[in-house]
């Protein structure tokens, strides 16, 4: 992930995931990956409706290979390989991968790869292997040439793959919702290392996904789950049909 500013020159917070994993606990899986409410994790009833809304909105099946990008220390994958044949996990942590592999990883068919998202699809030797996609919580970390590249590798070198799951995704025409004690600062809500990362109204996105070659259909957590005023989800679909 990348921006020209400096990140000592911003005036808000800012995020390094790597970073912060190394000062949590080795065990303390959802911290690491700030799946958290005011610094303590959220409960497993939410994490319950993210799996089962991953499953849903993906149509999970036992013949699918599932590919998980910016997957983190894979605490969330391990929850959805009952639902599927096989599964790659690809983060650029070198710390949460690490902690994925010790963890979470069973090969040949649960495995995890230490890679850059965008190098990862532009290299993927064998891309027709897989049929499902998923980002949860963390596209908004992605730059824009970062998020449109991807988008477009898997339309391009990844033609079995006809549904993405993009979740977790901050809602720029609901971002007062979030910034309610303060007002987000200049370039904030466009920052990829911003605390939140970039935030993009569902029209914005939708272009983003258009561009690359999917069409969008937008949904939201029930209410009750712990960001659903302020984020929206997203699954893509090839927009040939094919």
């Amino acid at each position: 992930m990348s921006i020209d500013t400096p990140s000592n020159a911003r005036q808000y917070p800012t995020v390094d995931y790597d970073t912060h994993a190394r000062t949590c606990a080795p065990d303390a899986f959802w911290e690491q990956v700030k799946r958290t409410v005011h610094g303590k994790p959220v409960p497993e009833s939410q994490i319950d409706l993210i799996v089962a809304e991953i499953k849903q909105r993906l149509e999970l099946g036992s013949n699918d290979l599932l590919l998980d990008l910016a997957c983190g220390n894979g605490a969330l994958s391990h929850l959805l390989i009952d639902s599927c044949a096989a599964f790659l996990g690809v983060d650029i942590s070198t710390y949460l991968i690490d902690i994925a592999r010790k963890h979470f990883a069973d090969a040949p068919r649960v495995q995890f790869l230490a890679q850059g998202v965008a190098d990862y699809l532009y290299g993927e030797a064998d891309p027709l292997r897989f049929t499902k996609v998923l980002c949860y919580g963390s596209f908004m970390y992605f730059s824009e040439s970062e998020a449109h590249a991807a988008l477009k590798l898997l339309a391009d070198r990844f033609i079995n793959v006809h549904s993405i799951f993009i979740g977790n995704l901050p809602d720029r025409d609901r971002a007062g919702v979030f910034y309610s004690q303060r007002v987000s600062q200049p370039g904030e809500l466009d920052d990829p290392q911003a605390q939140i990362g970039i935030w993009r109204t569902q029209e914005v996105f939708s272009a983003l996904a258009a561009d690359a070659g999917w069409v969008t259909t937008f949904s939201s957590m029930p209410e009750g789950f712990y960001s659903a005023q302020y984020r929206y989800d997203a699954t893509l679909r090839r927009r040939d049909g094919n």
